[in-house]
């Protein structure tokens, strides 16, 4: 029996580890008005440094202008590693490696290290400031543009809960067939339904596009709510897509069809692959990019 394989688009790239050719954080310093150059107080000495904590830290040290505490773990390996992740830094190195070699290499990758840990933490104010507050008047990205949620309890729309007034130039209107009294767990429901629906039909509208373009035949289509993934094909011909990617505008959502319809023919990312995605979306690593979007709400 054939072995399957399967290859996912990962939400967040990789974490990278720290670039060799990074130096150490040039020391400023001020002066006021006034004052003698010699009397000039170095910043780092003044300000309170930044601080970042790993939760499961276990050691901790001074790095330029900020405090930081990481997780060191010790490992089957033969360099030291810096990761950092949402949680922080993590710190992995050789069994036989000294504390102080692994401290010297964090000094000496200090300004990468700082500098990834500050941009984790503004991409995670970013995403928290994008979390959904469910609530009539709740406004939410559809296709690139954005749509508000109305609760009206005077309509049922049928058997779909929901309908979708205005041009999709502008704000659109998704008139929800709920009571102003529902709670935020009823309203995430219905509008996360609706939502779904119109992913659905718009992937396999898209599928159906790319499909004989690529000159390959999809079997079976599955919506995700992964966390970590945008997509995934099976050499079996199922494609699995993520139903949030109907936040994004549509031409972003063409390149993750594309890109899973390509493993089709191409069951890796060689650069043969991404000739054949590029044959039929020539702007895909532009719009690739656009997946990383934090201000995308997260469910």
């Amino acid at each position: 029996m054939h072995r399957f394989l399967q290859y996912t688009l990962d939400l967040f790239e990789p974490l990278a580890l720290a670039d060799s050719t990074q130096h150490a954080p040039e020391i400023v310093a001020f002066i006021a008005p006034g004052v003698p150059h010699g009397e000039a107080q170095v910043l780092n000495r003044v300000i309170v440094p930044a601080v970042f904590t790993h939760p499961r830290a276990n050691r901790e040290l001074r790095l330029g202008d900020a405090q930081v505490a990481y997780l060191f773990q010790r490992a089957k390996r033969r360099t030291i590693g810096f990761v950092v992740g949402p949680d922080g830094l993590v710190v992995r190195a050789p069994r036989w490696t000294p504390v102080f070699e692994v401290e010297s290499a964090l000094r000496e990758k200090s300004q990468w290290i700082t500098r990834k840990l500050g941009e984790s933490r503004e991409r995670q104010v970013r995403q928290h400031e994008a979390r959904i507050t469910w609530s009539d008047g709740t406004v939410l990205p559809l296709f690139g543009g954005s749509m508000r949620v109305l609760l009206d309890p005077t309509h049922g729309f049928g058997a779909v809960g929901a309908q979708l007034d205005g041009p999709p130039e502008s704000e659109q209107t998704l008139r929800v067939g709920l009571p102003k009294s529902a709670t935020p767990e009823q309203i995430r429901d219905a509008v996360q339904a609706w939502l779904m629906r119109q992913a659905r039909a718009h992937f396999i509208d898209r599928l159906d596009h790319f499909s004989p373009l690529l000159q390959v035949q999809w079997k079976k289509l599955s919506l995700s709510s992964a966390g970590t993934r945008w997509g995934s094909a099976r050499i079996d011909g199922s494609i699995r897509l993520n139903w949030r990617l109907i936040h994004f505008r549509p031409a972003v959502i063409d390149y993750v069809v594309a890109h899973e319809l390509s493993h089709l023919r191409v069951m890796d990312h060689s650069p043969r692959f991404w000739d054949t995605v590029r044959s039929v979306v020539p702007d895909y690593a532009e719009l690739r990019g656009q997946l990383k979007d934090d201000s995308i709400p997260k469910w």
